[in-house]
């Protein structure tokens, strides 16, 4: 272990922080340049920088951070190794709707509206968000209904409308004839 002096913080003095000598300052480095992450890269070239005897500010200094954030990185590097110079997971903000309710919706959406009781030919995004609020209470925006339905493995886009009193035979008819008889 290296001592590594700390500025004084708070009124309490100068204080020593050691940097574990899991490696050398060079295999930090070489480290650094093939780790692919920028901002690990710089907390390695930092440390590096203070194992080669550089006080505290002038090693952040020339990897481009601040004192705090080296003193985090010696931190982080002592307990957890080079793993813990990567960037923390942030955290994601929960689904706006539950697993139920995705699966209930998109059982709906393969099945098709009801024109006579949900009162469209084809889903929509509006008219989605519409039935999303009288069946579940929440309210979405259509453009995040965009989001919702991506991560369902879904598209935004929609068929071809179709008319609710189309003949199907007209129509069968008329494919194979060229023109419509009746």
């Amino acid at each position: 272990m290296i001592l590594y002096a700390i500025d004084e913080m708070w009124g309490i003095g100068p204080m020593t922080l050691r940097i574990s000598e899991l490696l050398t300052a060079a295999e930090l480095r070489a480290w650094a340049r093939r780790c692919g992450d920028s901002r690990a890269s710089a907390r390695a070239y930092a440390i590096a920088n203070a194992l080669e005897g550089s006080d505290r500010a002038e090693a952040a200094r020339l990897a481009g951070l601040e004192r705090q954030a080296l003193r985090d990185a010696v931190l982080r590097y002592n307990a957890e190794g080079v793993s813990g110079l990567f960037d923390r997971p942030r955290g994601r903000r929960p689904e706006w709707l539950t697993e139920s309710e995705q699966a209930t919706l998109a059982a709906t959406i393969l099945k098709g509206p009801k024109p006579e009781v949900d009162g469209v030919c084809t889903w929509t995004r509006e008219a989605l968000a519409i039935w999303i609020s009288a069946e579940f209470g929440k309210t979405v925006h259509p453009s995040s209904l965009s989001r919702i339905l991506r991560r369902m493995g879904m598209s935004r886009q929609k068929a071809r409308q179709v008319h609710p009193k189309t003949d199907p035979e007209a129509q069968e008819r008329f494919q194979k004839k060229g023109f419509a008889t009746l």
